[in-house]
């Protein structure tokens, strides 16, 4: 079973997303906050596979204390209500590997989910590539050193690479340059390991930073 908090300030939300996901044979809510002091101490008491932690809340958001639930173990998915939020590049730099809206369909959901707690990022393309190029600082010096860093990369591994910061998914990107599913997902391992990346999700970062898209 996959072990899920939520953190939602507004219990209805709560209410909502424990219903989808329980639906699920293989997934179970084994706690709930409202803030993000109760979300860390959740973290750390009942050790969940993934956390489902709302952007903005009273008192302790999920901005602040993404980091340290991050810390504590479980994978973390941010959840917002808008497109497109400046602030979340925060979470995500600090190892977030997912980012969706509430209103998210139920499968969709369950997904994000299972793809999270299996290890993958949850590239959402209609949300993360429009959020990542929100706030990449694309000046000179910044968009060389993030060149420098992906230099290491093989053309194939680069290519690879700039298929997961358009939002593609292993399967998608084998479809599109005509290769195995296997093929791909062992070109994105030697990316991360090369790169010292913690998930997809900071790759499609450093790429949207070189200016390569």
């Amino acid at each position: 079973m996959i072990r899920v908090v939520v953190v939602d300030d507004e219990q209805l939300v709560r209410a909502g997303l424990r219903l989808i996901l329980e639906a699920a044979e293989d997934i179970t809510v084994v706690g709930e906050a409202a803030d993000g002091a109760g979300a860390l101490e959740q973290a750390h008491r009942l050790r969940p596979d993934v956390v489902l932690l709302d952007v903005r809340m009273p008192g302790v958001d999920g901005l602040t204390v993404a980091p340290d639930v991050i810390a504590a173990g479980p994978k973390v998915i941010m959840l917002t209500t808008f497109d497109v939020d400046e602030y979340v590049h925060r979470a995500l730099r600090a190892g977030a590997v997912g980012f969706l809206l509430k209103d998210t369909p139920p499968r969709e959901l369950t997904a994000a989910v299972r793809t999270v707690a299996a290890g993958n990022a949850m590239l959402a393309p209609t949300v993360t590539r429009r959020l990542i190029s929100s706030f990449a600082e694309r000046g000179p010096a910044r968009r060389d050193a993030a060149r420098r860093r992906l230099a290491p990369l093989t053309a194939r591994e680069l290519e690879i690479v700039r298929e997961v910061a358009r939002g593609l998914g292993n399967a998608e990107i084998a479809r599109r340059l005509a290769m195995s599913e296997a093929t791909v997902k062992a070109h994105v391992s030697r990316a991360l390991a090369k790169l010292q990346a913690g998930n997809r999700v900071q790759l499609a970062i450093l790429v949207h930073d070189a200016d390569l898209l």
